[in-house]
C-alpha cells in the first residue's frame, strides 16, 4: 500500500511534465549532441579534394587561430564588456530616481519599459540611420542632431570607426532596449526592502547616501548578479539587432553570431559553423552554469 500511495503521489505530476522533457530532450539537448558531432567532422571540396576541415579537435583550433575569429571575439568583448556596464548604470539610475516616490512614476516607468517591447530587427532598422557615419552636409542621425547643438567636434563614424574599440557604439541600441529591463529588476529588489530598515538606519544617524551605500545596494546583489548573467548571455549571442545595423557581410561588426550566418549560408561550410556555434555555447555556460550553482546552494541554504 505504501508503495502504491507514493506512486500517485509522483506519477501525476511526472506524466505532466513528461511531454516536456521529451521535447527538451530532443530539440535542445540532442541538437547540442548532433552539432558538436558535426563540428567534429572531416570536409573537404567535391571537385579538388581540397581538406576544408581537417576533423576532430583540429578544427577547433584552426577556427580559434584564424584571424576572423579572434577579430570577431575581440569585437564580443568590446560589445558585452560596453553593454554591461551601460544597461546596470542606467538600470540602477533609473531605479534610484524612481524607488524615491518620483511623481508619474507610472509613466516614468512605462517610458523606459517601452523599448522591450520593441524586436531587434525594428530597433536596428532604425539605429542604422542614427548611427550614420555622415558627417558635414551629409550628417544625418545622431551627427545631425549634434550639429544642430553645435557640438560637431562629437560627430563620429560610430560603429564604423577605424577605432578597435568601435564595436562599443554598437552597444547604444542594445543598452536603449535593456536598460528598462535591468531597471525592473532592481526597482523591485527596491520595493522588497522593508521601510523599517530604512528607518532603523536614520535613527542611528545614517544618511540618505549611507544607507544605500550600506543597507539598500548590499542587499541588491542577487539582483544585480542575476541582471548581469542575463544580459551577459544576450550580448553574446547578438545577433539580429548587430545584422539589421551593419548587415551581413560586415567584417567591422563581425562577432561569433555573425560570423556563424557567413559560414553556413555564404560560405556553405556547416562543419566550421558547428564548431563556431560550439564554442560559443562554452562560453555561454562559462557564465551560466557558475550562476545556477550558485543559485541552488543558495536555495539549499536558505531551506536548511
Amino acid at each position: 500500500m505504501r508503495k502504491g500511495t507514493r506512486a500517485r503521489d509522483w506519477l501525476p505530476g511526472f506524466l505532466m511534465v513528461l511531454p516536456s522533457i521529451i521535447l527538451v530532450g530532443i530539440f535542445v539537448y540532442w541538437f547540442i549532441y548532433q552539432n558538436v558531432l558535426t563540428s567534429l567532422d572531416r570536409t573537404e571540396t567535391l571537385a579538388t579534394k581540397r581538406v576544408t576541415n581537417p576533423g576532430g579537435i583540429e578544427n577547433y583550433t584552426k577556427l580559434l587561430g584564424s584571424d576572423d575569429y579572434q577579430h570577431a571575439l575581440f569585437n564580443l568583448l568590446v560589445l558585452t564588456v560596453t553593454f554591461l556596464a551601460g544597461t546596470m548604470i542606467f538600470g540602477l539610475l533609473w531605479a534610484v530616481l524612481l524607488e524615491k516616490g518620483a511623481s508619474g512614476e507610472g509613466f516614468f516607468r512605462s517610458v523606459y519599459l517601452l523599448p522591450m517591447a520593441i524586436s531587434f530587427i525594428a530597433a536596428g532598422v532604425v539605429w542604422r540611420w542614427l548611427l550614420s557615419p555622415g558627417k558635414g552636409d551629409q550628417a544625418v542621425g545622431l551627427n545631425q542632431l549634434l550639429a544642430m547643438m553645435g557640438l560637431e567636434r562629437f560627430q563620429s563614424a560610430w560603429w564604423q570607426s577605424p577605432s578597435a574599440f568601435s564595436m562599443a557604439a554598437m552597444a547604444m541600441p542594445a543598452i536603449w532596449q535593456l536598460s528598462g529591463y535591468v531597471m525592473a529588476l532592481f526597482l523591485a529588489g527596491f520595493r522588497g526592502i522593508s521601510e523599517d530598515q530604512r528607518e532603523a538606519a536614520r535613527i542611528d544617524g545614517a544618511s540618505e547616501r549611507q544607507i544605500y551605500r550600506h543597507v539598500l545596494f548590499p542587499q541588491l546583489s542577487p539582483i544585480a548578479l542575476s541582471a548581469l548573467i542575463i544580459i551577459g548571455h544576450m550580448s553574446m549571442k547578438m545577433f539580429d539587432l548587430i545584422y539589421a545595423i551593419a548587415g551581413q557581410n560586415s567584417y567591422k561588426a563581425s562577432v561569433p553570431a555573425t560570423l556563424m550566418w557567413t559560414q553556413m549560408f555564404q560560405q556553405n561550410n556547416p562543419t566550421a559553423a558547428a564548431v563556431n556555434a560550439t564554442i560559443l555555447l562554452a562560453l555561454i555556460a562559462i557564465v551560466v552554469v557558475p550562476y545556477l550553482i550558485y543559485t541552488n546552494k543558495t536555495e539549499k541554504g536558505t531551506r536548511a
